[in-house]
């Protein structure tokens, strides 16, 4: 994309980059649960069980809606399953549960075509509907590629035709890895193929008279996935459209794991104002995936009602019109902001560092570094230094009694500083004004504490700039996120590289007592909003350090958390990354168990890639990103996968473990467990 072109899409993808304003959408009738517009964002979920085990999906279904569940997806891989559609549907009316069916579908429109006349949504996937994916190398002439648009043209007419008599509405769920051979020929694996892929089907719904539409970008790396939801709003109000967006991060995986990497994705675009719809892909049972929905959507209902800036309410999607930025910084491709390297330790090529808050600990007990990642062995009296160790404490104003790690970095609150004796790998961390008043700002490190509203005073002006200055960045602001992300773009129009680390602070007391009917916790809460928070800022580059600050919070929590927000915003590899479905009825082998299986013997592997799928709908295209893969291929039989490539078919599953690490030790990839 050249410069001009990055200039004229400057946030031109949401209504405000500065304030909280939800981007309001097209309304679409789906059953008697309507979505876009200025309806709530619709929480949804997906059944595991198979579509033919009418009981079992019904009694699933049921406690879907029971969790909080507003539609309910079901697979319907063939015929047989769609038409049986119609039955799930006569229990549950019968039961009394009136949620909204939706129909997912992969390669098979007859299914489609069926499933369209009994539910009330169908999803369709582009990549696979009336198009091909075989990793096939293909050029094709413009006269080509227009003839197979034709082709899928008239495929895909009769669907959209029943759609239309029935009332039916339509998700058109684009997939990063499964985009077809014909889209990756001429846009590759790019969020820019990904909405040219689902923007074709768009355009040809819209021929045929058709708007009941719901779009969505899914991509198991967050960061391609917020690219894309990004370029496919601005490609839609570019062409005049503005349909509902159902929100996702595909292949999440679980645990805790599984919720920050959807909350990064999910809650950038919802801090953006962006989604109508949220599912979160946990490989759990699908009922334990409301709650966390739950819990994102939340904040935004009760930041709309705080909001300065009021949603458009557009009565035709041709009026909308969204001012572009004087930024150049891109929404649409990930570039780390430029900084200087402070003490050859934080900013310029270094990674995002991690700091935690240890001034209310026991600082009696040697111990209480466990929680920072330093392993204490009372025998030796020694610590041992983990994948995930912090590398900076902030002590506050107290002084521990006994040695700390040898390499951990020191932070006081500048008058202890002062005091110090010993001022080995000791910090301080400044007011602006003690900054702009000390006479002794002598260490390699000087961080300064600052909010975004500090850089229009006198006093900012003053500040002494050189290379031992780094910035922590706070907020008071409801809408946090987008008030620190317009101090980066403050620094980048005043030509400031001064790294930032950015904190956010949380404070829940009183989350208990407001929570008590919900199934989440203050763990699950501090993961979901900071990887919100702080994951927004990272996926475009910003941010050369986070700190979180969460006293009802255990500490070790906080650090786990700290580093998987790195983690799932590609920042900073810290362990082995697990790309797992969250199972459906074509699902081959019971996966939480089998996921669970192959992490106790290979989390160690840090920073290896494995996708565990359940069949070939969620195969080699579904994790594009991985190193290796684990797909059901059949009852009892996995297929093996090096990136793309099948390297072991059809294996017997009781062995196919083994050969997966057998296939990681070829590769040398293999290190043996401490």
């Amino acid at each position: 994309m050249n410069a001009d072109a990055v200039k004229l899409l400057q946030g031109r993808y949401c209504n405000s980059l500065t304030e909280y304003s939800r981007f309001v959408t097209r309304e679409v009738n789906i059953g008697d649960v309507p979505m876009g517009g200025n309806n709530p964002i619709r929480i949804q979920s997906m059944t595991t069980t198979d579509t033919m085990d009418t009981i079992g999906t019904v009694e699933q279904s049921m406690r879907m809606v029971d969790a909080g569940c507003e539609y309910v997806r079901i697979t319907a891989p063939s015929i047989k399953e769609a038409a049986n559609l119609a039955e799930i549907k006569k229990q549950l009316r019968q039961r009394g549960y009136n949620v909204p069916l939706v129909a997912d579908i992969h390669f098979t429109p007859n299914a489609a075509e069926v499933a369209a006349r009994i539910v009330e949504k169908v999803r369709v996937n582009p990549g696979n509907y009336a198009d091909k994916k075989k990793f096939d190398q293909l050029d094709y002439t413009d006269l080509e590629y227009r003839g197979e648009l034709e082709r899928i043209f008239q495929k895909f007419t009769p669907l959209v035709k029943i759609c239309k008599e029935y009332g039916t509405a339509m998700r058109i769920g684009t997939n990063h890895g499964s985009l077809s051979d014909r889209i990756m020929s001429r846009y590759g694996d790019t969020p820019q193929g990904m909405v040219e892929s689902a923007m074709e089907f768009i355009r040809m719904c819209e021929t045929l008279g058709y708007y009941s539409l719901v779009v969505s970008m899914k991509s198991s790396n967050p960061q391609v996935m917020v690219q894309a939801y990004r370029l496919l709003v601005q490609t839609m109000v570019a062409e005049g459209m503005n349909y509902p967006l159902h929100l996702g991060v595909t292949e999440a995986g679980d645990g805790e794991d599984g919720r920050i990497k959807s909350a990064v994705g999910i809650g950038t675009l919802l801090e953006d104002g962006l989604g109508d719809t949220v599912r979160v892909s946990l490989t759990e049972e699908p009922e334990a995936e409301a709650p966390v929905a739950i819990a994102l959507v939340k904040r935004y209902t009760e930041r709309s009602q705080k909001s300065k800036v009021e949603s458009r309410k557009l009565e035709e999607p041709s009026t909308f019109n969204l001012q572009p930025s004087t930024s150049s910084h891109s929404p649409y491709e990930y570039k780390k902001r430029n900084t200087y390297e402070a003490n050859a330790f934080i900013g310029g090529h270094m990674v995002p560092r991690v700091v935690v808050d240890l001034s209310r600990a026991n600082l009696k007990d040697p111990a209480v570094m466990n929680d920072a990642g330093y392993l204490y062995s009372p025998v030796l009296d020694k610590y041992n230094m983990a994948e995930q160790s912090v590398d900076f404490v902030y002590l506050g104003d107290s002084l521990p009694s006994f040695s700390l790690p040898g390499n951990l970095k020191q932070l006081y609150n500048y008058p202890t500083w002062q005091k110090l004796t010993n001022k080995t790998l000791c910090h301080p961390v400044f007011t602006l004004q003690e900054y702009i008043d000390a006479t002794d700002r002598t260490s390699a490190l000087n961080l300064v504490k600052i909010k975004n509203t500090d850089l229009e005073t006198e006093a900012f002006g003053l500040i002494p700039l050189d290379n031992t200055l780094v910035f922590v960045l706070e907020t008071d602001e409801i809408h946090g996120m987008a008030d620190q992300r317009e101090f980066f773009l403050k620094l980048e129009e005043m030509e400031l590289n001064v790294p930032v680390i950015v904190k956010r602070s949380y404070n829940f007391e009183n989350q208990e007592s407001r929570d008590k009917n919900q199934d989440t916790d203050l763990t699950t809460n501090l993961q979901l909003y900071a990887a919100t928070d702080l994951g927004a800022l990272l996926v475009d580059g910003f941010g050369d350090g986070i700190w979180i600050d969460a006293p009802q919070v255990e500490t070790s929590v906080i650090t786990s958390t700290a580093f998987g927000i790195l983690q799932a915003t590609r920042s900073r590899i810290s362990k082995t990354e697990y790309i797992s479905c969250p199972s459906c009825g074509r699902t081959l082998f019971d996966l939480m168990v089998t996921t669970q299986m192959i992490r106790s013997r290979t989390s160690h592997l840090k920073g290896l890639k494995i996708a565990i799928m359940g069949c070939i709908v969620n195969g080699p295209g579904e994790m594009a990103d991985a190193d290796y893969g684990y797909v059901g291929s059949g009852t009892d039989k996995v297929t093996l996968y090096r990136g793309k490539e099948a390297v072991k078919k059809n294996i017997n599953s009781a062995n196919a473990l083994d050969e997966l690490i057998g296939i990681i030790k070829g590769d040398g990839n293999w290190i043996e467990p401490v």
